[in-house]
């Protein structure tokens, strides 16, 4: 090494003392650049008109986004009542009925036309035809198809919680399980053999486009109304799917619930409950349901609820035309064989 100067001579560059190595190999590289990405969990929640979607729904996405998660939650129920519990009974504008609106007066739809916000939940409704006027599931389709259009998939959510009317799977109802547009799919029901009927449809669902190479899954079932008869409990453990949490069938839940007030707070007396299902939903892995068969699905239930006890007694032509049955000549024509 040429010392005055500090330079290595030619014979050092091309064979560098081990000094030299050691020296170099001890530098720490420049750290490379990162990109920070969310991996944003879309959940579609199932269940029965009435069971108490919207309702847990609402419950959860608030405590979420008490918890710091920043929360998008979309009804996508034609009766557009997904929100109103969120926000105190009012109702949010439809993404649909603002874009036919907004496409007559010649504008476009902006995020702040249909979407609002209280305490950190973010929130909206697709909507639907007015009833008699078109096809619930198209108007699915339609709402998602201007998602899209307002930057849906570059929205930077932690979950997306997606209300569905569970009762039809098809159409645009099955959107989200059909083109895997979720990663795992919840139901909702209760120890009423129709709102697990509809659950087990929903599982049916799933697992028919399991096999069809679809990706979702059914991350659990959620007891609402739970009043302590086990059915629920019997169904899921049967479907192969785990209980997120059980809401028990109290007055003070209905009570609240009826006046539009939101009872997942951290402080609250339900608040734990809701902490414990917001983790569970969080964590829950999609898993392949085994759907019951009807006879199965009625086996949960006593004979006195469903009346298994009942005969199947074949109807005659008879029965049918309410009298004797008088035997008419046939207006057959036979042709013999020549």
């Amino acid at each position: 090494m040429n010392d005055a100067q500090g330079f290595l001579t030619a014979e050092e560059l091309a064979n560098p003392p081990a000094h030299i190595l050691r020296e170099e190999a001890a530098i720490e590289p420049d750290p490379a650049p990162t990109i920070a990405t969310k991996e944003t969990q879309i959940i579609a929640i199932y269940g029965k008109g009435g069971i108490g979607k919207s309702f847990t729904l609402a419950n959860l996405s608030y405590m979420m986004a008490q918890q710091g998660k920043k929360v998008l939650l979309i009804g996508c129920d034609p009766k557009s009542d997904t929100t109103s519990l969120l926000f105190g009974g009012r109702a949010c504008p439809t993404i649909i009925e603002t874009s036919t609106k907004k496409k007559l007066a010649g504008d476009q739809v902006a995020i702040g036309d249909v979407c609002f916000k209280r305490d950190g939940v973010f929130a909206m409704e697709l909507g639907g035809p007015e009833v008699g006027r078109g096809c619930g599931g198209r108007g699915i389709i339609h709402g998602f198809e201007l998602l899209e259009k307002l930057g849906f998939h570059e929205w930077g959510f932690d979950y997306v919680l997606l209300d569905f009317l569970g009762d039809v799977v098809c159409g645009g109802f099955g959107l989200p399980i059909a083109r895997d547009m979720c990663q795992k799919v919840i139901v909702v029901g209760s120890n009423d053999l129709q709102s697990l009927y509809v659950a087990n449809n929903v599982c049916s669902a799933v697992e028919y486009f399991h096999k069809l190479g679809g990706n979702v899954g059914v991350g659990g079932l959620v007891i609402n109304k739970d009043d302590g008869t086990g059915e629920a409990q019997a169904f899921a453990k049967a479907a192969g799917i785990p209980i997120l949490a059980s809401i028990p069938a109290d007055d003070d839940i209905r009570r609240k619930s009826a006046n539009y007030e939101i009872i997942g707070r951290p402080e609250g007396r339900w608040g734990a409950l809701f902490a414990e299902l917001a983790a569970n939903v969080a964590g829950a892995k999609p898993h392949r349901p085994a759907p019951l068969t009807q006879d199965d699905l009625l086996g949960l239930f006593s004979g006195e609820s469903v009346g298994r006890d009942v005969v199947l007694e074949p109807a005659t032509l008879q029965d049918m035309c309410g009298g004797t049955l008088t035997q008419k000549p046939s207006l057959e024509v036979v042709y013999e064989a020549i």
